[in-house]
């Protein structure tokens, strides 16, 4: 996915806003270089007031950088008059967290609007509108207005609407954050496949790790204005550098137990406690099986999650392992080595907590 030429680029860009009534000026931005590839899902993550909205404002010009140099689809944003900064914008579609549909509009009018701008003709207009539609599962819907659906719905029209006019790229500024779980995966879903099969290029605004974790394939981690970390979704999660990156990590994956935790799993289980990382090629299960059988010894999940991240499985088990004190210790050796588990140790000679603690975002115990 990386390895195409980028859509976008940022290099050096900051925006500093004046301070008011005087006050001491506002770095939103600060010093952002960064690579959007072509047909790429790529996430910008960060808790209020990092910056990625101020970002994604100025990838599509409706925001001035203070500085730096910003090209979209091959043309230069920053220093451009207002005609040529249109030209850009009209190859970037823009969904919003309050989907800023038109009441007085219905469906098919609030799709329709963008191409009735563009002046593109009435038949052809009416035919992309029902293509869109189409595509979205909102056939049924196109005569109704905003008020008569609900928010998932209403978000679909955005994506429709942002995709009248065939954009390169598409920009999800907190697309999700005003809906339910379940109608979040259907709207990601849709995201999804705008990208695989439209072949658009999507920028992920968003503060929820979990929807990162469903569709980005790279992640950029903002905190104070500044990009703090770059990388795969998918080595983001399961080796985060910055602490930033880690809070997140810990905020959507609940696979490793905190300080607190362990230490009620250690008095409730007597055995040697073993911490299991999930290999990306899902083999840990069947290396886990074959290596307690080899070493004679039982092992019991007391504690833990898979799930995925980019297609690929992520997670980690806790298990209480059971048998002769040799055998036990063979085996904790083995896999530490081998499969790179943590050592857990029991209730009566516990272990160090460095790796929790940095998963967690904690200090460590």
């Amino acid at each position: 996915m990386t390895t195409a030429a980028p859509i976008v680029s940022l290099r050096g860009v900051s925006k500093v806003f004046p301070g008011r009534r005087g006050g001491t000026p506002v770095t939103a931005v600060d010093d952002v270089t960064i690579d959007i590839a072509e047909g790429e899902i790529f996430g910008v993550i960060g808790y209020s007031g990092a910056g990625k909205s101020t970002l994604v404002r100025l990838i599509n010009a409706l925001e001035i950088a203070t500085s730096g140099t910003i090209t979209v689809a091959g043309a230069e944003v920053t220093g451009q008059g207002e005609r040529a900064l249109r030209r850009v914008r009209a190859g970037i579609g823009m969904i919003f967290q309050q989907f800023n549909l038109m009441g007085s509009r219905t469906v098919a009018g609030n799709v329709a609007y963008p191409l009735r701008v563009a002046r593109v003709p009435r038949a052809q207009r009416a035919a992309r509108v029902a293509e869109l539609l189409e595509f979205v599962g909102l056939t049924d819907k196109a005569r109704a207005y905003p008020n008569q659906l609900s928010g998932g719905q209403k978000q679909r029209v955005g994506i429709a609407r942002a995709l009248a006019t065939s954009p390169r790229i598409l920009l999800a500024d907190e697309s999700t954050s005003a809906l339910d779980p379940e109608t979040t995966q259907d709207v990601l879903t849709l995201l999804r496949r705008v990208n695989a099969e439209l072949g658009i290029t999507i920028v992920v605004i968003t503060h929820e790790m979990d929807v990162v974790r469903s569709i980005c394939h790279r992640i950029a981690v903002m905190e104070k204005g500044k990009v703090v970390e770059v990388g795969e979704a998918y080595d983001v999660f399961a080796n985060p550098r910055h602490p930033a990156t880690a809070r997140f990590v810990a905020s959507s994956l609940h696979d490793v137990p905190s300080p607190a935790v362990l230490q009620r799993l250690r008095n409730r289980h007597p055995g040697r406690l073993v911490l299991l990382r999930m290999k990306s090629d899902g083999a840990a299960s069947g290396y886990l099986t074959r290596t307690l059988r080899e070493h004679g010894i039982e092992g019991t999940i007391i504690y833990g999650g898979i799930s995925e991240i980019a297609e690929r499985p992520f997670g980690s088990l806790t298990l209480e392992i059971d048998g002769a004190v040799d055998d036990v210790e063979a085996f904790v050796r083995e896999v530490v080595a081998s499969a790179g588990a943590t050592d857990l140790g029991t209730a009566s000679s516990p272990s160090s907590l460095p790796l929790l603690g940095r998963i967690n975002g904690e200090e460590s115990a």
